[in-house]
C-alpha cells in the first residue's frame, strides 16, 4: 500500500519507546492506521493531536502489515484545547470516528463534516453551534455505518409535515398527530436534525443528543466501542452545563 493524502488525525496511541500508532481519516480513502516513528517526541507529538490536519504518507509492503507513516502539519487545531467544550468535542468525535469506522472504507462526507466543524470551532463559532454540530455529526455517522434514520416522512401516515418524533424501533419520523398517543415512548425530533440550516437552541440540542445517543448506543457503541459510552455521557453533561450557564444570566431578574 502506498497512500498520500491530507488527513485528519483521529487517535495516537504510544507504541514502543518512541513511536505511535495513529489513525487518520482521509477524504477519499477513509480511515487508515500507520506507525509514526518518533511519534512521542517533542517535535512530532504536537502534530499528532486529534483534529489536526496533516499531510500523511502511508507505505506497507503487504496489506496485512501496519503501514509506516510520515506526517507534516497542515492545519493545527491546538487552540481548541484551551476551551473545555471544544476540547471535549474534538476528543470525543475523533475517538468515536476511529472506534466505529471500518478501515479503508471511503467516507468523504464524514471527513468533510468533521473538518468543517473543527474549522468552525477554531474560528470561534458559538457554543450552541458547536454542540449542535455534535448531534448532526452523530446522525451522519449513523447513516454512514448503515444505521441511518428516516426523517423525511411519518412512519404511520406518510405525512411530511409536522414531524416531531422518532420511533425508537423503526428509526423513522412520526408526526405530531400520529405520535400523540405514544409520545412517552417516542424520541424527540428537533428541527436541527432535519435541516442543517435550522437554528439550534439549548433545549433542541439536548433533544437531538438524546435521540442520536439512543441509536448510537443501540447500533454502534457495542462490543469494544461500548467503552465510549462514559465519554459521551461526560460530553453531554458538559453541553447541558454550558447551556445552563449560557442561558441563566439572560433569565435572571434585573
Amino acid at each position: 500500500m502506498h497512500l498520500t493524502a491530507t488527513a485528519l488525525v483521529l487517535t495516537a496511541l504510544p507504541h514502543g519507546e518512541h513511536g505511535a500508532v495513529v489513525r487518520f481519516l482521509t477524504p477519499a480513502d477513509g480511515m487508515h492506521a500507520g506507525y509514526v516513528r518518533g511519534g512521542r517526541s517533542r517535535k512530532i507529538r504536537p502534530v499528532l493531536q486529534p483534529g489536526n490536519a496533516v499531510a500523511v504518507e502511508l507505505r506497507s509492503r503487504i496489506d496485512t502489515q501496519l503501514a509506516a507513516a510520515t506526517v507534516e502539519l497542515v492545519t493545527s487545531r491546538a487552540g481548541l484545547a484551551f476551551d473545555r467544550l471544544t476540547a471535549a468535542i474534538t476528543e470525543y468525535l475523533a475517538t468515536l470516528t476511529a472506534a466505529v469506522l471500518d478501515e479503508g472504507t471511503p467516507a468523504p462526507r464524514l471527513h468533510a463534516a468533521l473538518d468543517a466543524l473543527l474549522d468552525a470551532m477554531a474560528a470561534g463559532t458559538s457554543p450552541e453551534q458547536a454542540a449542535a454540530g455534535v448531534a448532526r455529526y452523530e446522525l451522519l455517522l449513523l447513516a454512514e455505518r448503515g444505521f441511518g434514520l428516516d426523517l423525511d416522512s411519518c412512519a404511520a401516515t406518510g405525512a411530511r409535515e409536522d414531524l416531531i418524533y422518532v420511533s425508537p424501533k423503526s428509526a423513522q419520523a412520526v408526526s405530531a398527530g400520529a405520535g400523540a398517543p405514544y409520545a412517552a415512548k417516542l424520541l424527540p425530533l428537533p428541527a436541527l436534525l432535519r435541516d442543517p440550516r435550522a437554528a439550534a437552541d439549548w433545549p433542541d440540542i439536548a433533544a437531538a443528543l438524546r435521540t442520536t445517543g439512543w441509536f448510537l448506543e443501540r447500533d454502534l457503541l457495542t462490543g469494544a466501542a461500548a467503552s465510549l459510552r462514559p465519554a459521551r455521557a461526560r460530553l453531554v453533561a458538559l453541553i447541558d452545563a454550558t447551556g445552563i450557564t449560557t442561558v441563566a444570566p439572560q433569565d435572571a431578574p434585573g
